[in-house]
């Protein structure tokens, strides 16, 4: 009984931890309500027109996270939603 109890505790605490480590970046881009937001596809434009080649897009926390390539590397683009300036960049 002792092992099992063991071994849930240390799933449970793999998992808390596990689940921290999948957000991959920069989460705080505003305050705004999300109704508020400008159009993620104007993100992307952004992003194109700076050179990348887009791949995908999402939300990552408060962020539109755009997925692109340049000069052969792979970047994600954290940008605001509000006034879509760019708040980070990440080299993969």
């Amino acid at each position: 009984m002792k092992n099992i109890r063991t071994v849930a505790t240390a799933v449970v605490i793999a998992l808390s931890f596990g689940s921290t480590a999948l957000a991959d970046g920069y989460t705080n881009c505003t305050k705004l309500d999300k109704s508020s937001w400008k159009p993620a596809s104007e993100a992307e434009a952004k992003a194109k027109t700076a050179g990348y080649d887009v791949t995908r897009s999402k939300i990552e926390g408060s962020c539109y996270e755009v997925y692109g390539k340049k000069d052969g590397k792979l970047y994600e683009l954290f940008y605001s939603p509000e006034d879509l300036s760019l708040k980070h960049t990440k080299e993969r």
